[in-house]
């Protein structure tokens, strides 16, 4: 680790006072499309540059299901996301700070976001209890013990593990639901931003607001006016979008908050969002960031993206295939060798090397995809890129 980075990483969680992070984290917009409104940009960390727009892969209890921390850099990876719920269950927040943060924890020296792991505690349905103060939820998927957390326990847990983006805590509701149940969650997530913002003090990490309201524009442009009067957090999560909508009641509101409301020159986060067309999509909108545990979730289960669309290995269609799993695909399962009747076999007996290779793939693709994106954005020709996406059979994803 550089030195400048050892000196970061020797700051103690609260110790001193709220330090402005804009010494270490910056954002470049590079290039804006003239037919979208689509950018590209550089997030600047301690842990490294990130290029954007960018998917980040999703190591939930700090790793990313099936793929090493070598191949995940091999494969392109620039940023990962790892999940403070299930962190501060186990091993806990503390190990993790004794074993020098999450960083070194799993081995992986590039930059971390984690979320705050409201999403996950709010799932619980039944077993959560909110209030101004925070939330109470039983830790059902652990030992069943009840847990307490208010805005600054969250924040330190999340500068324990030690993470370069963390999130705000903030309440999603599901879709549909009454106005005023949103406006509830909006009115929750503000006041928590603001005791967040006030608790975290921790210098050489960022804190990102989360901007809800569910599909009603007008409360997403409160939540985010709100945000943007609390304090100068240098990127904004976009939340409480994939709850059981479907994709065109997302963008009807997701399209107007990037291009008429959303800061220009700090980073837009869509949180939970990654199949690759909603992918296309939302980098037209203006989103620069996207994480989702579907490239691995869905390669355990022997489904693949593609130039063809979405392919489920497990159909008997694959059973004397000697192609490779996608011939237009540069990914080390694509060009291994790798036959689809092999793929088809592996998944067809479970065999966890059929998940780990298509897990690469996946998240090969989604890298690679960004990527084309963000040249096609430098080139000034994104709009004839979303144009031929969708015109093409890979559009077919899902």
């Amino acid at each position: 680790m550089c030195e400048s980075c050892v000196e970061k990483s020797a700051h103690k969680v609260g110790a001193g006072t709220p330090v402005s992070p804009d010494r270490w984290f910056t954002y470049d917009v590079v290039a804006e499309d003239p037919g979208t409104h689509a950018r590209a940009g550089v997030l600047h960390t301690p842990h490294g540059d990130v290029p954007t727009p960018i998917f980040m892969p999703v190591g939930t209890k700090a790793t990313v299901k099936g793929i090493l921390p070598d191949t995940l850099e091999r494969l392109g990876t620039k940023i990962l996301l790892n999940n403070t719920y299930h962190l501060s269950q186990r091993p806990g927040a503390d190990l993790v700070e004794e074993m020098g943060g999450v960083h070194e924890f799993m081995q992986w020296h590039g930059p971390i976001l984690t979320d705050s792991g409201g999403f996950q505690v709010f799932s619980h349905e039944e077993f959560f209890k909110l209030s101004n103060a925070g939330v109470r939820f039983r830790a059902v998927d652990y030992d069943g013990s009840w847990v307490e957390w208010s805005p600054e326990k969250n924040m330190e847990i999340a500068q324990k593990l030690g993470a370069d983006i963390v999130m705000q805590l903030d309440q999603c509701v599901g879709y549909p639901a009454p106005r005023s149940k949103v406006e509830r969650s909006v009115e929750l997530s503000s006041m928590w931003a603001d005791r967040c913002f006030a608790a975290h003090t921790r210098p050489d990490q960022a804190l990102f607001g989360i901007v809800q309201g569910g599909m009603h524009l007008d409360l997403r442009v409160r939540s985010l006016r709100h945000l943007e009067d609390a304090g100068d957090f240098p990127g904004y999560g976009i939340g409480g979008y994939s709850v059981g909508e479907d994709h065109d009641t997302m963008f009807e509101s997701l399209e107007p908050l990037c291009a008429e409301y959303m800061p220009k020159g700090k980073p837009r986060y869509l949180m939970g969002v990654g199949n690759p067309t909603t992918l296309v999509r939302g980098v037209a909108c203006g989103v620069d960031m996207f994480d989702c545990v579907l490239p691995t979730r869905t390669a355990r289960t022997g489904s693949a993206f593609s130039s063809e669309g979405r392919l489920n290995l497990r159909h008997a269609r694959f059973t004397h295939d000697h192609a490779p799993l996608d011939a237009a695909c540069g990914c080390p399962t694509c060009t291994g060798g790798y036959t689809r009747a092999y793929l088809h076999h592996l998944v067809r007996q479970k065999e966890m090397a059929g998940s780990m290779l298509i897990s690469q793939h996946n998240v090969w693709y989604l890298l690679d995809l960004m990527r084309r994106a963000r040249e096609a954005i430098i080139a000034g020709t994104y709009a004839d890129f979303v144009s031929d996406w969708m015109a093409s059979p890979a559009a077919r994803d899902w």
